[in-house]
């Protein structure tokens, strides 16, 4: 028996083991909103869908998508019944759910058009005042940077907008074609469309927190709370492919923070 057949048998039988490995695996089935761009998108493109597909090859698990929409009382309807293994970005720390170490870090930001040289640089800023100031509607209520305007006076400049669906760019098309003066939108949204269009100028939120609010998140993976075996192998995964990660997320215009690993609380940044 030659040399090279034993190499070619031995190859064989590794590559053998290895498909019979990936197939001794369950698939990953993803949570995912089939209209949220940038977030989750049906086909596939959103950066939280490329960015599972990477978690899930990684860990050696095929990636399946359950699109459902991910509204108020989600997690205690859909997911705590079993309709999936994970949720992509979730606020790390999340009381409700076992998470992941952060796989980014973003900021809510003001968004005007450049050429006016606006810039806020808090909610106490004096360029605030009189102008229209635009907030998306998350279920009933205006998005938490409404806290701080009000406290500061501005409750009458404020405008709602959607916040789902092919709606969520309509508070950045507003800022563009001057139905309002600015508006203080969560920045992985703001990054996508300015990242698309011409003449926006992001300003990240400060401080970081402002009346109690965090205007900053850390966002993980979300997964059942007797899983801890998943959340450490997504841990290893999110470790060992953070440059990929991160250049998902560029690629999107995401403004990022450094990851502090520290969890923000059990609030959400949309």
């Amino acid at each position: 028996m030659s040399s090279r057949f034993l190499n070619a048998l031995l190859l064989g039988l590794t590559i053998a083991s290895s498909a019979m490995a990936q197939q001794a695996k369950p698939p990953l089935r993803i949570c995912a909103d089939p209209d949220n761009a940038p977030y989750s998108v049906r086909d596939g493109s959103g950066f939280d869908n490329r960015i599972a597909r990477l978690l899930a090859r990684e860990i050696g698990r095929k990636p399946v998508f359950v699109w459902a929409r991910e509204r108020r009382g989600f997690i205690r309807e859909q997911f705590n019944k079993n309709a999936c293994d994970v949720l992509m970005g979730v606020p790390a720390g999340l009381r409700s759910v076992l998470t992941t170490e952060p796989y980014y870090r973003s900021t809510y930001v003001f968004v005007t058009r450049a050429q006016d040289r606006l810039q806020p640089v808090s909610f106490s800023d004096p360029k605030l005042n009189h102008r229209r100031i635009g907030l998306q509607i998350l279920e009933e209520d205006l998005s938490p940077p409404s806290l701080p305007l009000i406290r500061n006076g501005h409750a009458g400049q404020l405008v709602g907008f959607e916040s789902f669906g092919t709606h969520a760019t309509d508070i950045l098309r507003a800022v563009q074609n001057r139905k309002i003066d600015m508006a203080v939108v969560w920045g992985p949204l703001a990054g996508f469309y300015a990242g698309r269009s011409s003449g926006l100028a992001l300003t990240p939120v400060a401080p970081q927190v402002d009346s109690g609010i965090p205007f900053t998140f850390a966002l993980a993976v979300g997964m059942h709370k007797s899983d801890s075996r998943l959340q450490q192998d997504l841990d290893r995964a999110i470790e060992a492919r953070q440059a990929d990660i991160r250049r998902i997320l560029a690629s999107d215009h995401v403004p990022l923070l450094p990851l502090d690993r520290s969890p923000q609380g059990n609030g959400g940044p949309r």
